[in-house]
């Protein structure tokens, strides 16, 4: 059974099962970054220094196990598509404003 069928898009392209320490760590900053853009685009609001901090460490710790199930299932997908949804949302939402 060859398990590169069984991949994700990015961790076959980051070819997580040839060189498995730097494709996971690959993985990793990009479910990361993906989360951080979703976060900030839909959810994020103005929080005191101490909350933000604690916000972020419980992001990176959560994207820790997210990198894991990405190795087969389409986590890092969906965050690309959640992204592009919140970004056309957002330049609608400016657009509205300013109209």
């Amino acid at each position: 059974m060859d398990i590169t069928e069984k991949l994700s898009f990015f961790a076959a392209l980051y070819k997580v099962n040839i060189n498995s320490e730097l494709g996971m760590w690959l993985l990793y900053i990009t479910i990361l970054l993906l989360s951080i853009i979703v976060f900030k685009l839909g959810f994020a609001q103005k929080l005191p220094l101490l909350k933000s901090v604690i916000i972020y460490f419980f992001l990176i710790f959560g994207c820790t196990f997210l990198t894991f199930l990405a190795i087969f299932l389409p986590i890092a997908e969906g965050l690309v598509v959640a992204a592009l949804i919140l970004v056309i949302y957002k330049i609608r939402l400016h657009r509205h404003k300013n109209a």
